[in-house]
């Protein structure tokens, strides 16, 4: 067992045993369909259906991250943000909120306006010099992901030496910096999909108990994405069975919190592992 916590609003959550990300994208393009949510009712309903299935971090989005994903404003994304921050806020105060944006200010205001606890910036501070320092002053715990460009140009930025070293030496850069600003909480996500080869995606997936030498919760996502589909020729709607099987494999690997589209099949996943390592 590990002994990792997160400290959310002062309240320490504990990663003794892995928890579940809900996804909520209030985005018209993300790459599964089934997860765009648009209206008040349908934004609602997944909540709804997020914290009945048991996960305990909603993770919204307003900026689809996919290949080659239109380039949204910093207004349009604030926008789509509150259709979601603004029920969540309203119904659901005690949910711990995590929001998907790059931005600083983006972070800054969903933090202290809709009460936000974490920031999940899949460019790692990359794509907005402010971000480390942002969060630093926010004092929120930070989800850094690995990214090489943007989400428009991240599929020709697979060139690496080793992914896997390369990815080490990459976290341990940022986190000398992160750490000297006192930000603390600090999650670690390698980011598949991102920047990175069908096989690139598996070999870190491989080797993704390595990253537990730096000693800080390990977040997992590749649910429904391209290296399950693109290896299984079917579609993100067919993507589940394959989704559970790496949900599993990382599981073992020592993978603390997963990123989810479907939270039952995730909770099973957690509660069968725990049962086999005893």
């Amino acid at each position: 067992m590990n002994s990792k916590t997160i400290n959310i609003k002062g309240q320490l959550l504990s990663l003794d045993e892995p928890q579940v990300m809900g996804i909520l994208n209030v985005t018209p393009d993300s790459f599964y369909a089934g997860s765009r949510k648009q209206t008040e009712a349908a934004i609602i309903d997944r909540i709804e259906t997020i914290l009945r299935e048991g996960a305990s971090i909603i993770d919204v989005g307003g900026y689809s991250s996919r290949p080659d994903a239109a380039e949204v404003s910093e207004t349009e994304e604030m926008q789509r943000l509150e259709m979601a921050l603004q029920p969540l806020l309203q119904h659901y105060p005690d949910v711990v909120v995590s929001v998907d944006t790059f931005r600083s200010s983006v972070a800054r205001q969903c933090v202290e306006k809709y009460g936000v606890a974490m920031i999940n910036d899949i460019s790692g501070g990359e794509l907005d010099e402010r971000m480390f320092d942002t969060v630093a002053q926010l004092r929120v715990p930070y989800i850094m992901m690995h990214m090489r460009g943007t989400p428009q140009t991240m599929q020709q930025q697979t060139d690496y030496e080793d992914v896997t070293a390369d990815l080490l030496k990459y976290f341990s850069h940022k986190l000398e910096r992160l750490f000297r600003l006192g930000v603390n909480d600090v999650i670690l996500d390698p980011g598949f999909g991102f920047s990175k080869t069908l096989t690139q995606n598996y070999e870190l997936m491989r080797h993704l108990g390595d990253f537990r030498i730096f000693g800080l919760p390990l977040l997992v996502g590749v649910s429904r994405k391209s290296m399950i589909y693109k290896l299984l020729e079917t579609t993100p709607e067919e993507s589940l069975n394959g989704t559970t099987v790496l949900h599993t494999y990382a599981l073992l690997q020592g993978a603390d919190i997963l990123r989810v589209h479907d939270v039952r099949a995730a909770k099973e996943a957690i509660r069968i592992v725990q049962q086999l390592k005893g």
